[in-house]
């Protein structure tokens, strides 16, 4: 598995706690997300136990909910069964991207039935961050975390500032794995910044009139324009993990 595990501060332990099992989980869909196992990379319980220094049952536990996820993709059966990374593909994108927009969306129309001051501290908030997203994409060296951070930012804050808790769960389980695709290859679209930026301000707009229907049309159709520009760049650069 081609990934520098961080240490357990859980040594010896071999209990299957679902506290144990939790932490594996998030560090393993958090190495995932940022690329540092990489898409396609095999991952084998044992040898993540022996990183982690824990049993493999919460290894194995927390391989399960990855592969429900779609994080991990299992290959074979019994004995041959091999879990890997699962790659990165404009199919797979194309349905993420559409599922989220839709997760968004929702939230979204909810956000433009705030009362008028709570959304207005919303729209402030909002173009605040998307005035820093522009700028950060014209910085003489643009720095893509910061721009993954504000742009993330800016797609959480009607979702903090208005869903309810189903929703904000339902966000909280898709969105990450829209990240790894985002992280990957947000370099190559830099250039396509502004027009995101032109995209966000539609939705910001939506909210500050208070209309429902244009919030949640805005955000999708920013999804789905986000998808068309994504596959753009797959196409160019190749999907990986996908062999």
């Amino acid at each position: 598995m081609a990934t520098s595990l961080p240490p357990s501060r859980h040594a010896g332990a071999a209990s299957a706690s679902p506290d144990r099992t939790g932490s594996v989980y998030e560090t393993l869909r958090d190495l995932i997300i940022q690329g540092r196992i990489a898409p396609g990379a095999r991952v084998i319980e044992a040898e993540v136990a022996a990183r982690l220094d824990v049993s493999r049952t919460p290894v194995r536990a927390a391989l399960q909910r990855l592969q429900q996820e779609g994080y991990v993709v299992a290959n074979g059966s019994g004995l041959q069964l091999r879990l890997s990374v699962a790659p990165l593909t404009q199919e797979d994108a194309s349905e993420l991207f559409e599922i989220v927009g839709e997760v968004e969306g929702l939230a979204a129309r909810r956000a433009a039935t705030l009362p008028p001051d709570r959304r207005q501290r919303l729209v402030t908030e909002m173009d605040a961050l998307n005035a820093a997203l522009l700028a950060a994409s014209k910085a003489a060296a643009p720095d893509a975390r910061e721009i993954f951070d504000l742009d993330h930012r800016f797609h959480r804050a009607w979702v903090d500032g208005a869903a309810g808790p189903r929703l904000t769960a339902m966000h909280d389980a898709i969105k990450p794995q829209t990240d790894r695709y985002i992280r990957l290859y947000i370099s190559a679209l830099v250039d396509e910044i502004g027009t995101s930026v032109l995209e966000h301000d539609v939705t910001t707009r939506a909210l500050e009139a208070g209309q429902p229907d244009s919030a949640q049309v805005a955000v999708r159709t920013n999804w789905n324009h986000a998808a068309r520009r994504l596959a753009r760049v797959i196409e160019s650069l190749g999907e990986r993990g996908a062999w």
